[in-house]
């Protein structure tokens, strides 16, 4: 039972999820918990922080995608950039099945990991790519492509942002899932997310049940085309981040 989830997703984000929904997410959780006996695919291995720390954190999402979303419209393109596990992409593909979801990961483990939860629960139009960020940035098939690209605790907010943005459509909006550094981090950011064609829209902070630590929602809106230097080459980005 996956009571925490679903009180979770009630309590923090209005949502109620269903009983297909949430045997989806049962089934997710315990092909984790096997395949991390073998893999070490996440740090968190406990099923009460399953539910928290991977499947709620995902869904907190929701609270700034638009109301059309929430009506299961949902944005028509979505990248989720150093997908891990498939987090936070693969549980928004639960609630909202119509969206169309791309996974970047970089590791071969995670892949096929992503691949396998993919068709057990089979889920349609999901297409995972192994592949560095900075690769796929500069490919036309996806380079300012999508509606929304998502990202959860990858890299330091000027290399994120170099990382999401050039992946963005003009219009559309980059989410960084952050840690109670956010708001710091953003502020320092502000100049190479100008310089990437990106903006500061929301900073929306997110109290997830039974953990201390506040995080936070930084999304930033696409205003302009990003230059075509970017995202430098693999490993600049976090050597070298943009000021």
């Amino acid at each position: 039972m996956l009571d925490s989830l679903a009180h979770g997703a009630r309590t923090l984000l209005q949502f109620e999820l269903t009983p297909a929904q949430l045997a989806a997410f049962q089934t997710y959780a315990d092909e984790l918990r096997e395949w991390n006996e073998k893999f070490n695919l996440t740090a968190i291995k406990d099923p009460e922080g399953i539910q928290i720390k991977h499947f709620l954190d995902s869904l907190s999402i929701l609270k700034v995608l638009p109301s059309s979303s929430v009506a299961r419209s949902g944005p028509s393109s979505f990248v989720d950039v150093g997908t891990g596990a498939g987090f936070p992409g693969l549980p928004l593909k639960i609630v909202y099945p119509d969206i169309q979801l791309t996974l970047v990961e970089a590791t071969g483990k995670k892949v096929k990991f992503c691949e396998h939860v993919i068709a057990k629960l089979n889920l349609q139009g999901v297409t995972v790519i192994k592949a560095r960020v900075e690769e796929i940035g500069h490919n036309p098939a996806h380079r300012e492509r999508y509606d929304w690209v998502v990202a959860r605790a990858v890299a330091e907010m000027s290399t994120l942002a170099e990382y999401l943005l050039p992946l963005v459509k003009r219009g559309g909006r980059a989410i960084a899932q952050k840690g109670s550094g956010a708001p710091g981090e953003t502020q320092t950011a502000t100049g190479a997310v100008k310089r990437l064609g990106g903006e500061l829209e929301r900073l929306v902070p997110v109290e997830l049940p039974g953990i201390a630590e506040t995080r936070y929602l930084v999304v930033f809106k696409k205003i302009a085309a990003t230059p075509t230097a970017y995202p430098r080459r693999t490993g600049i980005p976090t050597k070298t981040p943009l000021v």
